[in-house]
């Protein structure tokens, strides 16, 4: 296929890293809305069936999926400029917290931050309602993301999510083989830019993984791009479960409070919460805390980046096989179960605290969904409201 110019995917990227609070669920929001909806860079099929293999792989799924969209859009280019678009604007606040943290206000910033995470709630409702819509047209579909969502609201732990989408997959190809083929992934007809590299990726991180361990005894300089290179690689689950990760592979390395206040942090800007990496790498490194930042930020997404090069052409080749595509109509029922749970936990528990915010809630879906004001806007609106709630108490 002929790859567009990769500099569109950056700066389309960049303003979304600047505006995309509320975690990977509202993040998968953001892309949907921005990349099917809106510029129509892939299809809706094609988009779900990325976002099931994401969830499958340990990592950052939502720079994972935004690294899949500018992969598909310009190449390997237009995915690394990707993920540099989403990350540099949370990268950067980051780090500049290792730096200057202790001088930096927070009263005027919690009330902008209060009123994004409201609009991320709206995001992730909206992004709910679309793929519902999609991809629960059929009665067993439906059931198995009202059964995927109350499974991951009830039980705990990092490997539930990839059980439950496991158990879709396995749903799926028992009970919705039978569904339209025009609900299929076209897949087969998709290519990436040779699939002849697929083993060298997946090579590359084996080597890294088995050996780091190995090496950092004799070249102490590795100790620190293995640890974040460990924990990217075993985060099943989201971003919430690197934080225990680091902290047993940084053991002594940082003082606790260092670690709360860099995950708190990590949660208030827009990105992926996989930017705390720059933030430690920096406090790790006060040498060279901008050598540190990017050693940390590079160990500890390459993982992810590496295992979706590698799977992703198996994966649209797969795709077009009747039982494999049935699995993948069950996975993807399930991913909307796992952002049904995601609306509620952590996106509105973490935002919303009283009746004001939900009527703040319900305008914002009436402006987004029944007038469809522009995202930036709503932004703005937002970010003002929340201002306005803050000065008011």
């Amino acid at each position: 296929m002929s790859f567009h110019s990769p500099w569109p995917v950056f700066w389309r990227f960049l303003v979304l890293g600047c505006v995309s609070f509320g975690g990977p669920a509202a993040h998968m929001g953001y892309f949907h809305r921005e990349f099917v909806e809106r510029r129509q860079w892939l299809s809706e099929q094609h988009f779900a069936s990325l976002l099931a293999l994401c969830q499958f792989l340990p990592g950052p799924g939502s720079s994972q999926l935004g690294f899949a969209i500018g992969l598909h859009r310009a190449g390997l280019a237009g995915a690394v400029l990707a993920f540099l678009g989403f990350s540099l604007p949370s990268l950067l606040l980051m780090f500049l917290l290792a730096l200057y943290g202790g001088s930096l206000s927070a009263g005027p910033l919690a009330g902008l931050v209060h009123g994004l995470k409201l609009l991320a709630v709206v995001v992730v409702a909206d992004a709910v309602w679309q793929m519902s819509r999609s991809h629960c047209r059929q009665r067993t579909a439906g059931a198995i993301a009202l059964l995927a969502a109350a499974l991951l609201l009830a039980l705990e732990g990092p490997w539930v999510q990839y059980l439950v989408l496991l158990g879709g997959a396995g749903l799926g190809s028992l009970a919705l083989r039978a569904a339209p083929s025009a609900e299929t992934p076209s897949l087969a007809t998709i290519t990436v830019a040779s699939s002849r590299l697929h083993a060298l990726p997946l090579l590359l991180f084996a080597a890294l993984f088995l050996l780091l361990p190995l090496l950092e005894g004799a070249y102490p300089g590795l100790a620190l791009f293995n640890a974040f290179f460990q924990a990217g690689s075993l985060v099943f689950g989201g971003g919430h479960v690197v934080l225990p990760l680091l902290q047993h592979g940084l053991a002594g390395s940082l003082p606790q409070d260092s670690f709360l206040l860099g995950y708190a942090a990590a949660q208030a800007v827009p990105g992926p919460m996989f930017s705390l990496s720059a933030y430690l790498g920096a406090e790790l490194s006060p040498g060279a805390p901008a050598l540190g930042a990017v050693v940390a930020v590079a160990g500890i997404f390459l993982p992810g980046f590496l295992l979706l090069l590698g799977f992703h052409s198996h994966w649209t080749q797969l795709a077009s096989r009747v039982r494999v595509a049935a699995a993948i109509r069950g996975v993807n029922a399930a991913v909307v179960g796992l952002l049904l749970a995601a609306l509620y936990q952590p996106v509105f528990v973490s935002a919303v605290s009283s009746a004001q915010d939900v009527a703040l809630l319900l305008l914002g879906f009436l402006l987004l969904r029944v007038l469809h004001l522009p995202v930036p806007w709503l932004v703005a609106a937002f970010a003002v409201a929340g201002l306005l709630q803050v000065a008011v108490r």
